[in-house]
């Protein structure tokens, strides 16, 4: 019994851990002028829109979500799926003024590449927990597994309908939203991988 206790608790650590890694890049990301990644696109059109902070919109746009999936394929969502969302949207806002850009352009897409490798560890390490799927993830895999459909095209489907609803909304299409799908899969997958070998989970 203690030692599933303890590996509960290196999950919920792993969890926690990977969460602010994730919002940290992604919050980088975004205020350095290139467009946000596909999601925060939508969640700055909630933003202007309604007049609220980043984070409340990432985590309004979850919530909304994470309903779809219940009704739709409630097998989707476990507790991981609500703490991940929860630490993560706190995080977008705790962030959002630590950051120092430069008045050169350059310098501030490395930063925005930086902020989209730090969103795609993060991913990686809380998907090792395997305490759930992410709001996005849970809606993704509800759809594609009821319907028999294949993911990639499922979720190529959800990021242009995303995209284009954020950026009606006032969100900002951009280079960062580009990079975030091309670089964000792999690094994903290879930083799982590696975490998995590493930290025994």
């Amino acid at each position: 019994m203690k030692n599933n206790d303890n590996k509960t608790l290196k999950k919920l650590a792993i969890l926690v851990i990977g969460s602010m890694i994730a919002a940290y890049g992604i919050t980088l990301a975004l205020y350095a002028g290139f467009g946000g990644a596909t999601l925060a696109v939508l969640w700055q059109g909630f933003a202007r829109t309604f007049h609220i902070s980043i984070g409340a919109a990432s985590f309004v746009v979850a919530v909304g979500m994470i309903l779809f999936a219940l009704i739709y394929d409630k097998s989707q969502i476990q507790i991981g799926t609500v703490l991940y969302q929860i630490v993560y949207s706190a995080c977008v806002d705790l962030f959002a003024n630590c950051h120092i850009y430069s008045t050169y352009k350059w310098i501030n897409f490395i930063i925005m590449l930086l902020g989209v490798v730090l969103f795609a560890v993060g991913t990686g390490l809380y998907a090792l927990a395997s305490l759930g799927r992410g709001s996005y993830e849970a809606v993704t895999f509800a759809l594609a597994e009821k319907n028999h459909w294949q993911i990639k095209f499922v979720r190529m489907a959800l990021d242009i309908l995303v995209v284009v609803t954020g950026v009606l909304l006032g969100g900002k299409f951009g280079v960062c939203t580009i990079v975030t799908v091309i670089i964000s899969g792999p690094i994903i997958q290879f930083v799982n991988a590696k975490a998995k070998q590493v930290l025994k989970i």
